[in-house]
């Protein structure tokens, strides 16, 4: 499954909200910088859909809006 997600890094909580069927804003406090917010947001987006973290692949890794892969 493809979703599309809206990133916004260093942000005071941090929050996934839907925005459409398949796309998504999430708020991370992690930084933009050495693909900490990367992780975060796999972290996040596994815990939110139930999966391990390894099943989950951001295919945009250097754009703030994001095209994410989940296998399950």
């Amino acid at each position: 499954m493809f979703i599309k997600v809206k990133v916004k890094p260093n942000s005071k909580e941090e929050k996934i909200e839907k925005a459409g069927e398949a796309e998504y804003k999430v708020s991370l406090k992690e930084r933009a910088e050495a693909g900490k917010a990367n992780i975060c947001l796999i972290n996040l987006l596994a815990k939110e859909f139930e999966v391990s973290y390894k099943k989950i692949k951001i295919k945009t890794p250097s754009s703030r809006n994001k095209i994410v892969e989940i296998n399950s």
